[in-house]
């Protein structure tokens, strides 16, 4: 009996420590973007998508794999550049799923896995890459689907995918 006022102050003691690191995690990372969903990217968009990511690519002597996703992250367009290594095809679907899953650029993930503490709790997010890469469609201020790259460095990776979404308005 002697214990239990022990196992008593141990639960309110870590009752305390949950909730002050719940709410550490929740001021550091934001609510998702009030950015709303619109019709999903059709083939003749992902395409334009896919071209203008294959332009800036060639232009910097970079080969890439290029998925372009709907709202729900379903595969709409792939293009797998020549000499691409094939490890970046399933890496640019993924890149571009947690971007329209998500509504935010990848590499926002990727920061607060940089970032540690309540950041690697991101690691266990489900359908979330913390890759730079991933970038929302972004047509008539609603997020249509996302781009994923993946070939190149983070940097290159993330800089094609932003050339990419940049061609669908």
């Amino acid at each position: 009996m002697r214990f239990i006022p022990i196992a008593a102050s141990l639960t309110v003691a870590l009752a305390g420590l949950s909730t002050g690191f719940v709410a550490h995690a929740q001021a550091n990372f934001a609510a998702p973007p009030p950015t709303p969903y619109g019709v999903s990217i059709g083939i003749d968009a992902a395409k334009k998508v896919a071209a203008a990511s294959v332009v800036e690519a060639t232009k910097n002597r970079w080969r890439m794999a290029i998925a372009v996703v709907d709202t729900g992250g379903h595969l709409v367009y792939f293009e797998k550049m020549q000499d691409t290594q094939t490890g970046s095809v399933d890496l640019a679907i993924e890149k571009a799923k947690t971007s329209a899953l998500f509504r935010r650029p990848s590499k926002l993930f990727e920061d607060a896995v940089a970032g540690g503490g309540a950041g690697l709790r991101l690691l266990r997010l489900t359908g979330a890459i913390p890759i730079d890469g991933g970038v929302p469609i972004i047509q008539d201020g609603k997020v249509v689907g996302a781009v994923g790259i993946s070939g190149g460095s983070g940097e290159q990776d993330g800089q094609t995918a932003m050339a990419g979404a940049a061609a669908v308005k």
